[in-house]
């Protein structure tokens, strides 16, 4: 692991990810919708075709199945694509691949070939982005056998797991939290927004260094309840508990696929309560899964039942942004409720 240390947003963190395994591992290439010259819509491939080649971080047209068909080629065939989906909204059109084609791989041809892709991609609302360009699909990635879902919350995680998942040997969907690129948010969208610069995780090693798969981490210790959350909700969930000097524990769950179930299921027998909060949409979102692993592991532990803070089951919509969002009413309401019970 590199010693050397530099301040980064989640931003700059991505892009020294892909910098450092395109140093490291010829194999690597990097391709998508305008982040080549142009450096990616959010910047987050700025400089790296430049440094490294066109033959390997290059432009494609505007077709995400074409995007995800050819980067499983370039798997089968021995290559570590990283494909961009410009936004998460737009992966659909590159589902029969990703399904069809990249997770079933390996299986199919009973470990001849294998697809290590990794699609980032980057999700979620709170920029005022409508309803396609807000979307959080992240329960229909986990629904997919063969597929690892991975969401970073800040650029020292950011880093380290996208590493760890362009090293892995099985297709990943990396998702990024847009509305924390530049900075962690509080979900108070009318206080000045806070720059990593002032948060620890913007430490960022400048070298190599890897985070594996399928491990959570405890952002916050409490004997309560425990706080399910993972991407942007983790920073708005830890805001809030703490305005309310609340006794909850925060697990940051990172990958949902793998998913670390050995430490969900010691905090709320610990806690005996959880709170679930995620910014998708709430039916068959991917809280609807934690809790029912929750209730089969923890049942006689509950003190209360499990409580999800979720968005709507409606499309995002523009101009009630922050009524859809899981802000600080209904985080808080929640949490009276379920420490009430």
């Amino acid at each position: 692991m590199a010693d050397d240390t530099k301040t980064m947003n989640m931003i700059e963190a991505i892009n020294s990810a892909m910098d450092v395994m395109l140093g490291r591992d010829d194999k690597v290439v990097v391709l998508g919708e305008d982040v080549g010259y142009f450096g990616g819509v959010f910047r987050a491939t700025a400089g790296l075709q430049k440094k490294h080649g066109k033959t390997r971080v290059f432009d494609t047209p505007i077709n995400e199945c074409g995007i995800i068909g050819v980067a499983v080629g370039m798997g089968a065939y021995g290559l570590r694509p990283v494909p961009e989906i410009q936004f998460a909204d737009y992966i659909y059109p590159g589902l029969d691949q990703l399904v069809s084609e990249a997770a079933r791989l390996r299986y199919r041809s009973a470990n001849d070939f294998i697809c290590p892709m990794t699609v980032r991609t980057p999700f979620g609302g709170g920029i005022f982005g409508g309803q396609t360009h807000s979307q959080s699909p992240e329960s229909i990635m986990t629904h997919i056998c063969g597929v690892k879902t991975v969401i970073p919350s800040n650029p020292y995680d950011a880093k380290g797991l996208l590493i760890a998942a362009i090293e892995d040997n099985d297709p990943v969907v990396f998702l990024e939290p847009k509305r924390i690129y530049n900075g962690p948010f509080s979900g108070y969208y009318d206080r000045p927004v806070e720059p990593w610069s002032k948060h620890a995780a913007s430490a960022v090693p400048e070298g190599y260094y890897r985070i594996d798969l399928g491990k959570a981490a405890t952002v916050r210790e409490g004997e309560a309840v425990t706080v399910l959350a993972y991407g942007t909700m983790v920073h708005v969930a830890k805001t809030i508990i703490d305005e309310m000097g609340a006794d909850a524990e925060i697990l940051d769950l990172r990958t949902l696929l793998p998913l670390d179930i050995e430490a969900i299921e010691a905090s709320v027998k610990k806690t005996g309560r959880c709170l679930i909060i995620h910014e998708a949409t709430r039916t068959s979102g991917f809280g609807a899964e934690l809790a029912a692993l929750v209730q089969e592991r923890c049942f006689y532990h509950l003190e209360a039942p499990v409580e999800r803070v979720t968005g709507f089951d409606t499309p995002y919509p523009h101009s009630l942004e922050w009524a859809y969002f899981p802000g600080p009413v209904r985080i808080a309401t929640a949490l009276s409720k379920i420490l009430k019970d």
